[in-house]
């Protein structure tokens, strides 16, 4: 006999992990306060049928109703387990039992007394495949039974039976068991079976019954159905339950977390040559990244019974989630949760497996500790620099320094940020003696000036690279080194200058972070530009002076203030002003803003505005034409000076005797000579009526001579009259 069945329970104390049903059904039992319907739902194989047999004997035992049957009545005899059975007692399928005809034959039987006992129980076993038709036919006794009638459903779709008949039962759901109750009840099997189990294979059978007490027992029997004389090994009960071997789960789990791709792709091939199926070994590994998550969570987890791993692992796992920093192990359980579900019927579950890997391999690089991370440092460095804004870098330049420091970390043999500014250099270097000269144009001594600011930087990298000839340069770039004397100048900016400039830089952040604390501020601010500080008080132009006046106010404006001083990390005041010109409030304009665009202006008008700006006229050009005047006398001059086009063809000389040339000079057919519009073509257009062609030959006779001031009516009829032979009156 089937161990689920050897060991069925014979009372609701024997029933394990059900306390939610068993107590409460006691208790009613024992009161006498018995319901003439239950229902019982749950998973399958949780004990439903079971409870319903139990509850059957509960009520006809002859000390009864009782929550502890006697055992020893006919009625406890009949109703155990294994037992004859008793007429009093009905058990049926609705599965294949669950039509009209069979509800009203039950219903017909049901008025009949008992043959012994002291109720008549019909316990009705998948309630919820009764047909429509056939739950109308049951409602009617259900909902007014004879005293001496129970029904006790058992299903596990409970919402499926209708309302009217659920109504009226008292509902009793039924759950999963959980680790440690199923882990109870096994081993209590196993010693009543007297065999020896590894205890190792207690998690493996716990995990494959899935909470189901039946599915459970039934595993187990199959396990030490194949079990030696020295019983149920670990060894034994692997491959027979499909479970991954551990070595491969451990290896997965270091290739993780060494990132090694190498290994843990090796670990695929290996997990395929052994036979295992890919949709259950991610099953595992999801498993064991649970454990190591709860293990790394909760140091106590095996002591608190967190964990259902064998304990002699307890150290293994342990060094594994040690080997996982942060909410790493969440990570890439969550990766290996969302995509176990396209191994189901794969046709290629080894290649999605694979996938799978490789996502696992970019999530624990990416959620790698700061520490960890080559060159982050740097990138921080670079960002704050850029920005001023701490370690938080915010816009494009931003963006630009961290990618110039990635650069500088990834290939070290590119150059950095000053390479740009050495380029200058080499020009001047290479070719000395034309020097002198470019010097006298005036035009280009500002460029020089900025080129030696950074020429005392490079000067000893430069020294031990170039020949000795830089050495006598010093003394002609000494010269201009006079002329750079500005530099000083630089440092006698507005103290403000920084801060506005970061303003200017991080508007759109600025008020972005505004919003977070007044959204109205925020759209308020929006057409606001910064033009320039007053001490401490940033002083913004507004347009609109009705806005202005709002954002002025106190309710807006305290709220400006504390984000803008938050952000900026100095403490401003702000004042908004009407009027966007910055030299209208005594402010010099940003030194980065862009031209305000005019839509009435073209692009080719505005670049010829602004051509003669940047022309620098040089010695060959004098003070000739620039700009757009330049551009037509040149256009003008082209068009003198172009050649007549060979391919041209000269105008058809209408009404001469001379006729047009049919060729070119060389031979070649000229091509086809567009219509005139003004001489009619020789082929009628679709809808030439004879009118169209009298006026025709009117106009022809008119510009011939042949009819002179004459009426184009009388015309019309002489015409029409020669060819008709008569005048028509």
């Amino acid at each position: 006999m089937a161990l689920y069945r050897k060991y069925r329970p014979a009372s609701f104390a024997e029933m394990i992990g059900q306390e939610q049903v068993t107590r409460p059904l006691s208790t009613a039992l024992d009161n006498g306060r018995v319901n003439h319907a239950y229902l019982f739902s749950g998973p399958r194989g949780t004990g439903k049928t079971s409870s319903a047999r139990i509850l059957a004997r509960s009520l006809n035992c002859a000390e009864g109703p009782t929550s502890t049957p006697c055992g020893v009545c006919p009625s406890c005899v009949s109703l155990a387990p294994g037992g004859p059975g008793n007429l009093d007692v009905t058990e049926m399928d609705a599965a294949s039992n669950g039509g009209v005809d069979e509800m009203r034959e039950l219903r017909e039987r049901a008025y009949f007394a008992p043959a012994e006992s002291r109720y008549r129980v019909f316990i009705i076993d998948e309630a919820h495949m009764i047909t429509g038709a056939g739950a109308n036919a049951l409602l009617k006794i259900v909902e007014e039974p004879p005293e001496h009638l129970v029904f006790i459903f058992a299903t596990t779709e409970p919402e499926k039976i209708i309302g009217t008949i659920r109504s009226r039962t008292h509902h009793y759901p039924f759950r999963l068991l959980t680790p440690q109750a199923m882990r109870q009840l096994v081993e209590r099997t196993v010693a009543a079976e007297g065999v020896t189990v590894d205890e190792n294979v207690y998690p493996l059978v716990i995990r494959a019954g899935g909470g189901s007490p039946r599915d459970t027992l039934s595993i187990l029997d199959q396990l030490l159905a194949g079990a030696g004389p020295e019983g149920l090994t670990y060894e034994l009960a692997l491959p027979l339950l499909g479970v991954t071997d551990l070595s491969l789960i451990d290896a997965t789990v270091d290739a993780l977390a060494s990132h090694n791709a190498a290994a843990l792709f090796q670990t695929v091939d290996d997990v395929i040559e052994a036979g295992h199926e890919p949709r259950r070994f991610a099953i595992d590994l999801l498993d064991r990244l649970r454990d190591l998550m709860i293990i790394h969570a909760v140091p106590d987890a095996f002591g608190q019974g967190l964990v259902d791993a064998p304990t002699d692992r307890a150290q293994i796992l342990a060094a594994e989630a040690d080997k996982f920093p942060g909410n790493q192990l969440a990570a890439l359980a969550t990766e290996v949760n969302e995509r176990i579900t396209s191994l189901r019927g794969a046709t290629s579950p080894r290649l999605l497996l694979e996938i799978m890997m490789a996502h696992l391999l970019g999530v624990a690089a990416g959620t790698q500790t700061p520490a960890t991370i080559t060159g982050l440092e740097e990138i921080r460095d670079a960002s704050a620099a850029a920005t001023g804004v701490g370690d938080q870098p915010r816009g494009a330049a931003a963006a630009l320094a961290a990618a110039a420091a990635v650069q500088a970390t990834v290939k070290p043999a590119s150059q950095s940020t000053p390479a740009p500014r050495e380029a200058p250099k080499p020009a001047p270097a290479r070719t000395p003696e034309p020097a002198p000269a470019a010097a006298p144009e005036p035009a280009a001594a500002p460029e020089p000036a900025a080129a030696p600011e950074p020429a005392p930087q490079p000067a000893p990298q430069s020294a031990p690279v170039s020949a000795p000839a830089p050495e006598p340069k010093p003394e002609p770039t000494s010269e201009p080194a006079s002329a750079p004397q500005p530099e000083p100048s630089q440092p006698e900016a507005e103290p403000g200058e920084d801060l506005m400039q970061r303003i200017h830089k991080e508007w759109i952040t600025l008020r972005q972070f505004v919003g977070e604390r007044n959204k109205v501020a925020e759209i308020m601010l929006a057409e606001a530009k910064p033009l320039g500080m007053e001490g401490t008080t940033l002083v913004v132009g507004h347009n609109t002076g009705a806005l202005a006046e709002r954002i002025n106010s106190e309710h807006n404006n305290k709220d400006i203030v504390a984000a803008l001083s938050e952000k900026l990390g100095t403490a401003i005041a702000v004042r908004c002003v009407v009027g966007t010109d910055p030299k209208a409030e005594g402010f010099s304009p940003a030194k980065d803003e862009p031209a305000a665009w005019n839509p009435l202006v073209s692009e080719a008008e505005a670049e010829a505005t602004e051509a003669p700006q940047k022309q620098e006229p040089t010695p060959s050009q004098g003070p000739t034409e620039t700009g757009a005047a330049a551009a037509v006398a040149a256009a003008a001059d082209a068009a003198k000076s172009t050649p007549a086009n060979p391919w041209s063809r000269p105008p058809r000389k209408v009404g001469g005797d001379e006729p047009a040339p049919a060729h070119f000079s060389d031979g070649a057919p000229l091509p086809p000579e567009p219509a005139d519009p003004d001489v009619p073509s020789e082929a009628p257009e679709p809808g030439y009526t004879r009118e169209d062609e009298e006026r025709d030959m009117v106009d022809q006779s008119m510009e011939a001579g042949e009819i002179d001031r004459r009426n184009p009516t009388e015309v019309a009829m002489d015409l029409l009259a020669e060819e008709l032979g008569a005048r028509p009156l």
